[in-house]
């Protein structure tokens, strides 16, 4: 089997420039926490902050502007959604979204009463729990 290689260059918002070089065995653990590093610099991917271009795009950037921490709803994302864009949006949509989200691991989900409540799940919790 080939040895993997993988290289990351990236350059943050003050013009500082990281180079990241990965070969041999590779694995899904080790890039997650090549992630957390570049979370915890505070290196974010530039296109996930300027490609707005779907529904989906746009509720998970409400999502991380207005709820890094603690939980939130549904209706709590509609409020801010139609605040943020100016434009309507169905909650059932929303809910649909969330439901997504939940199951890719990005946020994690509980029934509060009867409502369903979320919330975002960083790299460090990501990897203690797989989805």
């Amino acid at each position: 089997m080939a040895r993997k290689r993988i290289r990351i260059d990236l350059e943050d918002s003050d013009g500082a420039k990281y180079n990241f070089s990965l070969e041999g065995n590779v694995t899904r653990e080790k890039m997650l926490k090549i992630f957390e590093l570049m979370n915890l610099m505070n290196i974010e991917e530039p296109e996930a902050a300027t490609q707005l271009d779907s529904i989906g795009a746009k509720i998970w950037n409400v999502i991380d502007k207005n709820f890094p921490i603690g939980k939130f709803t549904s209706s709590m994302i509609l409020e801010k959604y139609e605040d943020e864009y100016e434009e309507p949006i169905k909650l059932s949509v929303i809910s649909t979204y969330l439901s997504r989200f939940a199951v890719k691991g990005r946020v994690a989900r509980e029934k509060q009463g009867k409502e369903w409540a979320y919330q975002i799940l960083k790299i460090a919790q990501r990897e203690k729990n797989p989805t």
